[in-house]
């Protein structure tokens, strides 16, 4: 055994580390997929592309200002904009040389916003010597150095991170996790409606109990599902960002400019990013807004497990068929099986999503005094977190289209229960007033196999009108479903 990382393991003739079977995490090898959809906010070049967003526009935020002596006119706010707008791979691979080698004539910083800084100093340069020759426009910016002490000026690199890290949830909930729920939330409505009155079986302590139909059941995890998203999307557009300087006062800037009111400023310009302004803060913007979004999406990854859970009993009931994928294999050593793969693949990465929401909304909410750096590297895991309910979501939408409700057996399984009309009997005897009328019932079905049959004698023996024993004979536990099948268009007004 040896502690050399050269040695520890044989490499893998041929496998590129940027080749998905070589990702140390399924989020990035196996389902790399399915998690795609987050790589635009999530990733680390994201990241850097968000905080360009926010220099750049702080720049021009304070260009804005009469009294500093900024002087950006219309076509060198565009190409400043530029910079951000057409963010590439070559330009988040110059950051990270900025941060971890040196590039540009710049040193290492060792500071990933510290790198941004520079970068975009590169970036104003380049702005400044395109010429028509080059295949650029005219020269938008006459001397770009007058504009690198305005860059990141009295900020703390928290005033960065916060709104970059704080427009990058925002997205990524609104572009790849709401619609992902909705799927979801979709293929339920459909379900409902086209099952509506199909009579099932229900289970109350996983005993039989009165019928209910599937379409009623799909439309409660709906409904469910519908309210959850609701709290994510308010919990969403209630994120909220800080730009108050190192310790949140605003020294710097008070320092340099004491007549404006960077308050002010401060609110406009947060505001203008499209979050919510947070005026109170230390160093670090307290993050009791992000930890509601994190308990928020944990509200609903619960729904979900929820109904992961149903699904994979109803399959193993056999209220619900699963088509069949040709080529498709369910077992190494049993041919026939075809497994509920993905609601237990739902069920297994949102139970981890759950995990990893828990941990960070209570992580982030505490900071040392004014703050410490350890929340950083936990905020790098956001999007992992996000990837494990985006994985989630998609997995129980493919195992929704691919089942099929059998009937059948849940009209057989039915008729083979009548003792859960026991209900029904004894609320119409009740009706009648008779005082007995639970306990008649108690003795005849509780703990016991009973038939139709046994029900009818028992009314053949009751003394009461022909009309009521007609109705008392007339129930049946297939349509014994009350409104099951109008419920389900409460759905529709959720």
């Amino acid at each position: 055994m040896t502690d050399d990382p050269d040695d520890a393991g044989d490499a893998i003739a041929g496998l590129d580390r940027s080749d998905p079977l070589a990702a140390v995490s399924p989020l990035d090898g196996r389902y790399a997929r399915r998690t795609a959809p987050l790589s635009p906010y999530a990733s680390e070049a994201a990241l850097m592309r968000a905080r360009t967003r926010v220099e750049v526009e702080y720049l021009l935020a304070l260009a804005a200002l009469d009294a500093t002596p900024i002087a950006v006119d219309e076509a060198t706010a565009a190409a400043l904009r530029g910079i951000y707008e057409d963010f590439s791979a070559e330009d988040a691979h110059l950051i990270k040389a900025l941060e971890t080698e040196g590039a540009a004539g710049y040193a290492a910083t060792n500071h990933d916003v510290k790198a941004v800084e520079y970068f975009l100093r590169v970036r104003l340069a380049d702005l400044a010597e395109a010429t028509p020759e080059t295949g650029a426009d005219a020269a938008p910016l006459d001397d770009a150095e007058s504009l690198y002490p305005w860059i990141h000026f009295g900020l703390t690199s928290e005033d960065a991170n916060n709104l970059a890290h704080r427009l990058l949830v925002a997205s990524a909930v609104s572009d790849a996790i709401v619609p992902a729920v909705r799927e979801v939330r979709d293929a339920l409505v459909e379900l409902a409606h086209e099952h509506r009155d199909a009579p099932m079986l229900a289970r109350t302590h996983g005993q039989p109990a009165t019928p209910t139909t599937f379409g009623k059941e799909m439309a409660v995890y709906a409904a469910r599902i519908g309210r959850a998203l609701g709290r994510v999307v308010v919990a969403n557009e209630d994120l909220s960002g800080k730009l108050a300087g190192a310790s949140g006062t605003f020294a710097a800037h008070r320092a340099a400019y004491p007549d404006v009111d960077w308050r002010a400023f401060s609110e406009s310009f947060v505001r203008g990013l499209g979050l919510e302004h947070t005026p109170l803060a230390t160093q670090v913007n307290p993050c009791d807004d992000l930890a509601g979004l994190f308990d928020a999406l944990r509200g609903m990854n619960n729904v979900l497990l929820d109904l992961d859970l149903d699904a994979w009993l109803y399959v193993s009931d056999r209220y619900l068929g699963q088509e069949a994928v040709e080529g498709e294999t369910g077992s190494s050593t049993m041919p026939h099986k075809v497994n509920p793969i993905d609601f237990e693949n739902s069920e297994g990465n949102l139970s981890k999503a759950n995990n990893d929401l828990a941990f960070l909304a209570d992580y982030v909410t505490r900071s040392r005094l004014q703050r410490d750096l350890s929340d950083s590297t936990v905020k790098r895991n956001v999007g992992a977190a996000l990837a494990h309910c985006l994985i989630g979501y998609s997995k129980a939408a493919d195992g929704l289209r691919k089942v099929v409700p059998n009937e059948t057996v849940m009209r057989e399984e039915l008729d083979a229960t009548p003792e859960v009309i026991g209900e029904a009997v004894q609320t119409i005897l009740r009706r009648e007033g008779d005082t007995e009328a639970y306990e008649r019932v108690k003795e005849l079905s509780r703990g016991r196999s009973v038939t139709l049959d046994d029900f009818r004698d028992l009314f053949d023996d009751l003394d009461v009108d022909d009309e009521v024993r007609a109705e008392l004979k007339a129930l049946t536990p297939a349509g014994y479903t009350g409104f099951a099948d109008e419920l389900v268009d409460e759905v529709d007004g959720e």
